[in-house]
């Protein structure tokens, strides 16, 4: 019979004896990781998706717009994207912990914020790129998140040029309509298809193709650590339904 856990005490036990007990763990994980860093996700009652725009997110989040509306596209890039005062917190920095213990073989991530380098991971699969990297369209030249914000300190709706060579920068990210990287998803589905341990934490598991990459997996144990529940439930040996912080505060 599958574990249903809410008691975030009973979870820290379960996850401890499953990594203790596993050498091939693979984290996969989504914007529910980063909400007790205080960034926003976009389904729950006070994500994204629930805030008033002039645009709908997945709007201002898609290559289109990004083409037609640049100035819009980089003002909302830069005011609900980039969160540089964020800080890792419980579950980032214990799957560092478990990289370096070798109990942990990779992390696989929807997220774009950067926080599991931050707290030390060192194997990490960005499915949907970094706001960390910024490249530009012509040159290849690379800038931060911080000179992006700084561009558009005066004016956020500054669409930014490369310093190197003047041509269009764009956010190494994957909007809405275009293509994951095809090297990041080989990596991705390699650690997941090895893997004899997979904890899938604070995701919906509802935007493809990322949400499929799951169904790699082929090892003993798949743990979902998520709020509410998910559509693929039905696939785990265990589910908790706690605050995912706290189930890795161990």
């Amino acid at each position: 019979m599958r574990a249903n856990i809410t008691d975030p005490t009973e979870a820290q036990t379960r996850l401890r004896e499953l990594f203790n007990g596993h050498r091939r763990a693979v984290f996969f994980g989504g914007a529910g990781v980063s909400t007790a860093s205080g960034i926003p996700d976009f389904r729950s009652v006070d994500g994204l998706y629930h805030q008033q725009f002039a645009y709908p997110p997945e709007t201002m989040l898609s290559h289109e717009f990004y083409e037609t509306h640049t100035g819009e596209f980089f003002a909302f890039y830069r005011q609900k994207m980039i969160a540089l005062g964020a800080r890792p917190n419980r579950c980032h920095t214990k799957l560092a912990e478990l990289e370096r213990a070798g109990v942990l073989s990779a992390v696989v991530t929807q997220n774009i914020d950067g926080l599991h380098q931050a707290a030390g991971s060192k194997q990490v699969w960005e499915l949907h790129g970094s706001v960390h990297r910024n490249i530009c369209a012509r040159c290849g030249a690379v800038q931060d998140a911080a000179w992006v914000l700084e561009d558009g300190r005066e004016d956020p709706r500054h669409i930014p040029v490369c310093p190197v060579c003047g041509g269009p920068i764009k956010p190494d990210v994957v909007l809405y309509g275009e293509a994951l990287d095809d090297r990041v998803v080989e990596g991705a589905l390699a650690a997941i298809a090895s893997a004899d341990l997979l904890v899938v934490g604070g995701t919906s598991l509802v935007v493809y193709p990322a949400a499929g990459l799951i169904r790699y997996f082929g090892g003993d144990t798949l743990v979902i650590v998520n709020r509410d529940p998910t559509p693929q439930d039905s696939l785990a040996d265990m589910l908790i339904s706690c605050d995912i912080a706290e189930a890795f505060d161990f």
